[in-house]
């Protein structure tokens, strides 16, 4: 591959891509449909890039032009990966703690740039520098909480009248306290290992902590999913000793009495053992403890997590007839058996989909090693300012280069040219038009050693997005220009490669 030293000129190497053609092509960048639910613990795919007019859309293979079409420079946000790639516009790592429903480490929703705001909802707060938010949904939870309480709280307390729906809405909020309780565990966690969390989302059947790093240790994977249901454990510990001096009649027994039986179902939910529940990341723990493998873990606990769902979508509705939660088998109507129905759908759906999900970006994670700077990078040819469009592109075809670099009278380099620019300009006008015109200043993220792979390419990439990056060695030497599709493109390879 040629890559160009400090003095401006060109050298020749052999190590271009090899899905990269000898001769200049135009560059491809393009976006494609990212399509399916965000997954926990995911790294992100590369940010997208205009899609490139020289790309044959059938084969998908780069055509030759005349002239050479360098990279662009192009800023370009979002994601595009296909089959959930990930990508350098969305969070890596960790992932998310699911509570109630869904509670767990599920790993792997992209993360955004730095400087932008998650969002996800109404903003409450940022416990330990962590943003809390309120989805939309959980409105509609808290009042159906309310009216599903408020029912029992008239058979328990007749007296209260229309005011039990004002005690019932109490309970729905200091709930949902008790479920950022379990949340902040997990955070705290997280930031005790030096793990970046992204944000809390309390939501639809409990809340979700994005974690944006996978624990390093089985260990620290064990105690990072225990102390969620640890700490609701706690909480419903705590209810339980205020209970004994409040008489069970009244307003203040009946709410501690609701938390504390809510908090142990919360704990003892989150402590089954599947994904992605806590209880799954701690089979996870285990399995990968003992065989060395975190992949081997998430295999185990995903099909447990699968079979789980089908326990809960089958089980639930009969134990309820039989009267085994509760409430006698005699009492149940036709509607209730109809939303026994509809509940055990929905949790077995959000596990068996949490499941999935969580194989899903283990398979993603075990090929990140293949994503190498070095081995992406297009061969670039430097040029300085006033070059003339058309001189530079001679150049780049005579070198078999891919990419332009714009740099000083001492080969520092300055800017990218952008391929956009280029197809923009006519080609009789090219010998008129100078390079620099057509290119994107370099900032500091958008230089990148050649010696990145993995997720820390791509957390460098994320951290400043664009389409394309200016590739480095060690020393400062140009390297070449790596484009944020071509991180894409590689990585939807390797994912249609089994595991």
């Amino acid at each position: 591959m040629d890559v160009s030293g400090g003095s401006g000129q060109p050298r020749s190497g052999n190590d271009e891509p090899a899905e990269h053609p000898a001769g200049p092509t135009a560059p491809t960048t393009g976006t494609t449909d990212h399509s399916g639910p965000e997954p926990h613990d995911a790294p992100t795919p590369p940010p997208p890039a205009d899609r490139d007019p020289h790309r044959d859309p059938d084969t998908g293979e780069d055509t030759p032009t005349e002239p050479p079409r360098p990279t662009t420079g192009e800023d370009a946000g979002g994601t595009g990966a296909g089959e959930e790639a990930p990508a350098a516009g969305t969070r890596t790592g960790s992932g998310e703690h699911r509570t109630l429903a869904h509670s767990g480490i599920a790993k792997g929703e992209p993360p955004q740039p730095p400087a932008k705001e998650p969002g996800g909802g109404l903003l409450m707060g940022r416990p330990f520098g962590v943003p809390v938010y309120v989805a939309p949904s959980w409105f509609l939870v808290a009042a159906l909480i309310t009216w599903v309480f408020g029912g029992q709280l008239d058979r328990v307390l007749p007296e209260l009248g229309a005011a039990r729906y004002l005690v019932s809405l109490f309970f729905a909020v200091a709930f949902y306290a008790s479920v950022l309780v379990h949340e902040l565990a997990h955070t705290v966690a997280a930031i005790r290992f030096k793990l970046p969390v992204r944000r809390i989302q309390l939501q639809f059947f409990g809340g979700v902590s994005e974690i944006e790093k996978e624990a390093e240790t089985p260990g620290r994977e064990f105690v990072l999913a225990f102390v969620g249901p640890l700490l609701s454990l706690v909480l419903a510990g705590i209810f339980y000793l205020a209970m004994k001096p409040v008489e069970p009649d009244t307003v203040p027994g009946v709410l501690l009495a609701g938390l504390m039986i809510s908090n142990l179902i919360v704990a003892a939910f989150n402590l089954l053992p599947g994904l992605p529940l806590d209880g799954g990341r701690m089979l996870r723990a285990v399995v990968w403890k003992i065989t060395g493998k975190p992949m081997s873990g998430t295999v185990a606990a995903a099909w447990v997590g699968r079979a789980l769902a089908i326990s809960v979508l089958v089980g639930l509705p009969l134990l309820n007839q039989s009267g085994a939660l509760g409430g006698g088998s005699e009492e149940i109507s036709g509607m209730d058996t109809v939303t026994d129905a509809l509940l055990a759908a929905i949790l077995a759906a959000i596990i068996w989909t949490g499941a999935g999900n969580s194989l899903r970006m283990a398979r993603l994670r075990e090929h990140l090693p293949e994503l190498r700077a070095r081995t992406l990078t297009r061969r670039a040819v430097p040029v300085e300012t006033d070059t003339p469009l058309s001189e530079a592109l001679r150049r780049a075809n005579a070198a078999g280069a891919r990419a332009l670099v714009v740099v000083d009278a001492e080969g520092h380099p300055l800017s990218l040219v952008r391929e956009a620019a280029i197809v923009g300009v006519p080609e009789h006008r090219r010998p008129w038009v100078a390079v620099s015109g057509l290119a994107q200043e370099l900032s500091d993220g958008m230089r990148v050693s050649a010696e990145l792979s993995g997720e820390e390419l791509l957390d460098v990439l994320r951290a400043t997005p664009a389409t394309e990056y200016l590739v480095v060695e060690e020393t400062g030497e140009i390297y070449g220009v790596l484009s944020a599709a071509d991180v894409e493109r590689a990585f939807v390879k390797a994912m249609a490669r089994p595991s």
